[in-house]
């Protein structure tokens, strides 16, 4: 009986730690949105203790993790993710990353979203380099967007 309380109690802390890391990680799980006064749209994200935005969001619908990388031309997706999303794979790109040369396919998002941050025929890559689950969301969606970031809040825009 002694032994079943414990594994019990150890089962509880590993949810609740899980879930402590995760937030840490990704504090934008429920992304804050709202309609600004002059009608554009706005999105308010949480820096994470590493430094990045993470973000929440969709992708045709589906939901997935963005991590925010205005270095990146286009959105970024892990060939594992795309296969999950059901994405078709175009011609072949060449990308120069920080990591060096590298060849991605070339597709096309019918919706990108973050809270009520939307757009549509979005330009992207699949990435069959690219581990994890993690999409980098580069300027292919970011680069008709406001940015404007304070104490550790970074809000986007867009008119």
């Amino acid at each position: 009986m002694l032994i079943g309380m414990w594994l019990i109690v150890l089962g509880l802390l590993t949810l609740f730690f899980n879930s402590w890391l995760e937030q840490q990680h990704n504090p934008n799980q429920n992304v804050r949105s709202a309609i600004a006064a002059d009608g554009s749209r706005e999105v308010i994200l949480i820096r994470n203790r590493h430094g990045h935005y993470m973000a929440r969001g969709a992708i045709n619908g589906h939901p997935v993790d963005f991590m925010l990388d205005t270095g990146a031309s286009d959105i970024s997706i892990p060939a594992s993710v795309a296969n999950r999303l059901g994405l078709e794979r175009g011609r072949a790109v060449t990308y120069r990353t920080a990591n060096g040369t590298i060849v991605g396919y070339a597709t096309q998002l019918d919706s990108v979203s973050i809270g009520m941050v939307e757009r549509r025929g979005v330009r992207a890559s699949i990435n069959p380099y690219m581990g994890g689950e993690e999409i980098l969301l580069g300027m292919s969606f970011l680069g008709d967007l406001e940015f404007s970031q304070r104490d550790g809040e970074l809000t986007i825009r867009q008119r």
